[in-house]
This record gives structure tokens, C-alpha cells and sequence, in this order.
């Protein structure tokens, strides 16, 4: 079982920087690991992952403005947010999945492991 808990979110303006962090209770080296938003409204959507080598994915609609990092020994996993954007307003999640790969096709419900959300709202 690994528990997740984020933090780092608030408020920010347009072209601006947040960094989202989030502390999970055991090694997730092993794990896909990734950031998730939700609008309100909208579908829970996936927009950067980190699998158990270090590859990097992101949504098209993030790349080039989120980086995600993941630190294994002291287990945590960080969303630098560059260039906010109000579209980029959500609830951002971090999960995890037994499915290491991070595979494209990994749904919501292959993440087992979830945190309790950090507000971001971009004015």
C-alpha cells in the first residue's frame, strides 16, 4: 500500500511558475507514477508519468511547459509548472500504478494509489 500526499499548489498568474510536490509513504522506484488534473466538469486527465526507468511522458497539451522529476530515495515525485496558462485551473492528483511501464493506454483505474488533490488556479 503507498499513500501519496501533495503539496505546492495555490494560486498563480498567467505566465507564471508553481511546483507541485508530492510525498509517498514507500519506494516508488518500481511504480509508473504520475500527475493528474481534473477541471471542474471535465474528465480526470493524465498530463505526465514517469516510469520505473526514468522516461518522461506528457499530454500535448503540457509539453514544453510541466516537467516532472521523481526523487526514489526519498521517495517523492515533483510537477514544475512553468507558463500557467487558466486552462491549466484544476485539482492536480499524483498516482501510482503497479504498471511500471507507464503505457499511453494506462487508465485512471490503473492507478491504484492516489493522493487527495492540490488546488491550482491560474488568473
Amino acid at each position: 500500500h503507498v499513500q501519496l500526499v501533495e503539496s505546492g499548489g495555490g494560486s498563480g498568474q498567467a505566465g507564471g511558475s508553481l511546483r507541485l510536490s508530492c510525498a509517498a509513504s514507500r519506494n516508488i522506484e518500481f511504480y509508473c507514477v504520475a500527475w493528474f488534473r481534473q477541471a471542474p466538469g471535465k474528465e480526470r486527465e493524465r498530463v505526465a508519468a514517469i516510469n520505473k526507468y526514468g522516461n518522461k511522458f506528457y499530454s500535448s497539451s503540457v509539453t514544453g511547459r510541466f516537467t516532472i522529476s521523481k526523487d526514489n530515495a526519498k521517495n517523492t515525485l515533483s510537477l514544475q509548472v512553468n507558463s500557467l496558462k487558466p486552462e491549466d485551473t484544476a485539482m492536480y492528483y499524483c498516482a501510482a500504478s503497479f504498471f511500471g511501464y507507464c503505457y499511453p493506454t494506462l487508465r485512471v483505474a490503473d492507478f491504484g494509489y492516489w493522493g487527495q488533490g492540490t488546488q491550482v488556479t491560474v488568473s
